[in-house]
C-alpha cells in the first residue's frame, strides 16, 4: 500500500483500486488518507465508485496497514475508486503540526526539553516537554519566538534518509526516544532551525502556519509541562 500522503502532503484527490474489504472497512493500493497517529487525527472525506459516495468516517493504522472506515458497505475488492480528502480540515492540522515543530525546536534549543507527549487538534493543540522548572512568562517568549519564525516564511521540506545517515544527525528525534527503528527514516527539515523524524502532514513554509496564540500553559508533574495553543486565522 502506498501512502501518497508520506511524499507529498498537498495531495487531496486521488485515484486507487480497492485491495481488500470487509463489512464497511477497506485498505486500499494507494491513499492520501492520513491515518490517525503520532497525535495527529486521521483524515476525514470521501471514497467514490462512479456517481457512488462513501463517506470516510476515521482512518487507522492496523498492522502497518492503512484502514478506510466508511459510512456504509458495498465496496469490493478490485473496484477502482477515487478519494477526495477534506481539504480545509487537512490544511488546518497541517498547520498546527508544523506549529509544534516550530516550537517544540525553540523550547529545545533554549532548555533542552523533549517532547513527552502531544495532541494535534482543530481548535487547539498541546505538546508536553520534559522541562524542570515552569516559567509561564518563559512560554510566552517561546511563543512570541516560534511567531517570529513564521513571519520569516523559512521552506518546510520532507527528506528521506537512510537510518544510518539519520543517526549522524545530531537532535534529530526532539521526542522523549530514539531514532526510529526502520531502515528508511523520514524527516521533516525547517530551514535553518530544525531536523525531526516525522511521519506526520506539514505545510511547505512557517508563513502558512500565520501564527501561534498561547491559551495556557501548565504543571502536569514531575518534569512535566502542558502547553496549549491556538492558530492564528
Amino acid at each position: 500500500m502506498k501512502a501518497i500522503y508520506l511524499e507529498d502532503s498537498y495531495v487531496s484527490s486521488f485515484d486507487s483500486h480497492v485491495g481488500q474489504a470487509s463489512n464497511n472497512c477497506v485498505y486500499l493500493n494507494a491513499t492520501a488518507f492520513y491515518p490517525e497517529s503520532g497525535g495527529q487525527p486521521g483524515d476525514l472525506g470521501i471514497i467514490s465508485r462512479n456517481a457512488e459516495e462513501f463517506k470516510v468516517l476515521k482512518v487507522e493504522l492496523v498492522d502497518g496497514r492503512i484502514l478506510h472506515h466508511l459510512d456504509h458497505e458495498g465496496l469490493q475488492a478490485g473496484d477502482q475508486v477515487s478519494g477526495s480528502i477534506d481539504w480545509e480540515r487537512r490544511q488546518k492540522l497541517m498547520r498546527s503540526h508544523t506549529a509544534c515543530h516550530i516550537l517544540s525546536a525553540v523550547i529545545f534549543q533554549e532548555t533542552g526539553a523533549r517532547i513527552t507527549g502531544n495532541q494535534i487538534d482543530l481548535a487547539r493543540s498541546r505538546v508536553d516537554f520534559s522541562l524542570k522548572s515552569f516559567d509561564r512568562a518563559k512560554m510566552a517568549d517561546y511563543v512570541q519566538r516560534a511567531n517570529d519564525i513564521v513571519a520569516q516564511d523559512r521552506k518546510v521540506e520532507v527528506l528521506f534518509l537512510t537510518r544510518e545517515d539519520a543517526a549522524r544527525l545530531s537532535n534529530l528525534v526532539k521526542l522523549a526516544m530514539q531514532v526510529p527503528d526502520r531502515e528508511r527514516i523520514r524527516v521533516v527539515e525547517i530551514e535553518g532551525l530544525d531536523q525531526q523524524a516525522c511521519g506526520g502532514t506539514h505545510v511547505r513554509s512557517t508563513a502558512e502556519v500565520k501564527g501561534l496564540r498561547l491559551v495556557k500553559a501548565e504543571n502536569k508533574g514531575k518534569s512535566n509541562r502542558r502547553v496549549y495553543f491556538e492558530l492564528e486565522e
